[in-house]
């Protein structure tokens, strides 16, 4: 059962604390920022004046202390394609107010290349844990682990502990079960454990409110390349994205289960880095192009400075919006997504790769070129939305799939895969000699044509069932449906990815009668 926002109060009365009251004030504080924001300038400080007076009237003195607080833990993540190691950089309380579900320490969605649990060093017991991934993770798959090493910077965040706890960091191992790869002692007390302020408070805007940070997913959009002229257009891209969203099933249905903040720190030049043709910006969160030296793979290395950022906003998921056309952007299990704001397809590329970050799902085509090193043996893929088939009586989608369904399931997978190739190839060139947006755009319309006529004669073009072809690998692999947004530049997520994306969703914002 989900809380209502109207029995807040009264809920705080009965259980005598103030813990619910000051997550309702991050919620009517931001949202007076919105107001803020849209009024003249003249009369800004008159409404940020009452606003705190009104707090203060309804919900307590804001800066008193509250629980839980937030801590973050930073750390050197470094190695190559046969080791790693790990090193402590920082401890931090962050300025806001924990805002994830505290009647869900446990992750039970078992996603993620990583996983990390808070433990008591005396009894062994788990205070909080969540599976997540990496840029490192990734990075280790391609080629260049191979021939150097490199770091990576890091962070989780839970609820601060009162008392010292291990940090344990795990990694999936043979049959892709999580082995122990690090453990280190913390003291949340000691004196240089570091406090870090809300310096970007006063930019944050509420872009969707659906009430108490504490059951409520927490999105952050993060600008990224955008100057202190450009403020009114990023928040318009922000509303524009939210709206897309949930206009997509199934966060459509749960739009209520969700707060949206939007934040762009003011950017010096336009933009961010395409290294491939030769721009570079050093913009404030450091999104740049040309990731793993995929021309679209739009990623941060510069965890610092993002984590910096989005401290002053109460967030459980972020996706950094870039000031830029080109088609682009990424998403990290349980680290940030990101999405070229600008472009045609931008409505598209925000949601796919949202599904990544938010939900651990798989890519499901495989035409594209990618970085990623072959996997040397095939395995039941921890992601939910693709399988390895190789126990089909077991399949994990099974529920779905009707009786008549043949497992692996016929789809035109010769027709799909010789246009889709042809079409990579020109993509490349297209690429290569820097042809206008406009051109790669109607290139995307093609293909998108092509294949959802192809698909609209397929036997097998309303089932759930086994299509061959994900993950990258064009066999070995499957897909539950034959089209989904995770495959082509579809609309819709499959009923697959839909109910995984349902899950998590259900471990931030429901809790036990």
């Amino acid at each position: 059962m989900k809380r209502q926002p109207e029995d807040h109060l009264a809920r705080d009365n009965e259980r005598g604390n103030t813990e619910i009251s000051r997550h309702v004030f991050f919620c009517f504080w931001y949202a007076t920022r919105d107001t803020l924001a849209h009024a003249p300038r003249g009369n800004r400080m008159g409404i940020a004046a009452l606003a705190s007076i009104l707090a203060l009237m309804l919900f307590g003195d804001p800066g008193a202390p509250a629980t839980p607080a937030t801590m973050r833990i930073d750390y050197f993540h470094t190695g190559n394609h046969e080791i790693e190691m790990f090193s402590l950089e920082q401890v931090v309380i962050e300025p806001t107010l924990w805002s994830g579900n505290m009647h869900s320490p446990l992750d039970t969605t078992f996603r993620g290349k990583y996983l990390f649990e808070i433990v008591d060093p005396e009894s062994g017991a788990i205070a909080w844990s969540r599976g997540f991934s990496s840029i490192y993770g990734e990075w280790e798959t391609t080629a260049e682990a191979r021939s150097m090493n490199r770091t990576m910077h890091e962070s989780v965040r839970f609820p601060v502990q009162e008392n010292e706890f291990e940090l344990v960091l795990s990694k999936r191992g043979p049959g892709n079960d999580f082995i122990e790869i690090w453990r280190i002692a913390i003291d949340p007390n000691d004196y240089m454990v570091h406090r870090e302020s809300a310096r970007y408070a006063d930019q944050v805007i509420a872009i969707h409110t659906g009430g108490d940070p504490a059951n409520k997913v927490d999105l952050l959009l993060l600008g990224d390349g955008y100057t202190a002229a450009e403020q009114d257009e990023f928040l318009a891209k922000a509303r524009e994205m939210t709206d897309v969203l949930f206009a997509t099933s199934p966060f459509k249905e749960r739009k209520d289960d969700f707060n949206v903040w939007a934040l762009a720190p003011e950017a010096a030049e336009s933009g961010i880095s395409r290294p491939s043709t030769n721009i570079y910006r050093d913009s404030p969160v450091g999104s740049t192009y040309d990731a793993f030296r995929s021309e679209r793979y739009v990623l941060t290395f510069d965890n610092k400075s993002m984590r910096r950022i989005a401290s002053s906003v109460p967030y459980d998921f972020l996706e950094i919006l870039t000031n830029t056309e080109t088609y682009g952007g990424g998403g990290i299990y349980g680290l940030f997504s990101t999405a070229a704001a600008n472009g045609e397809w931008s409505p598209y590329v925000f949601v796919h790769e949202f599904g990544h970050h938010f939900a651990g799902l798989a890519d499901e085509y495989y035409t594209s070129s990618v970085a990623y090193e072959s996997p040397a043996e095939i395995v039941e893929p921890y992601e939910p939305n693709v399988t390895a088939l190789l126990d089909p009586d077991n399949l994990k989608w099974k529920h779905l799939v009707a009786p008549n369904t043949p497992l692996p399931t016929p789809w035109p997978k010769a027709e799909f895969e010789e246009h889709s190739i042809a079409v990579q190839e020109r993509r490349a060139k297209m690429r290569e000699d820097d042809v206008p947006e406009s051109e790669m755009n109607e290139l995307f319309r093609f293909t998108k044509n092509h294949v959802e006529n192809l698909f609209s004669t397929s036997e097998h073009r309303n089932s759930v069932g086994a299509f061959e072809g994900a993950n990258y690998q064009a066999d070995s692999y499957y897909r539950s449906e034959q089209n989904c947004m995770m495959f082509t530049r579809h609309e819709r997520f499959c009923l697959v990815c839909r109910a995984a994306i349902n899950k998590v969703i259900d471990e931030y914002a429901l809790i036990p009668e």
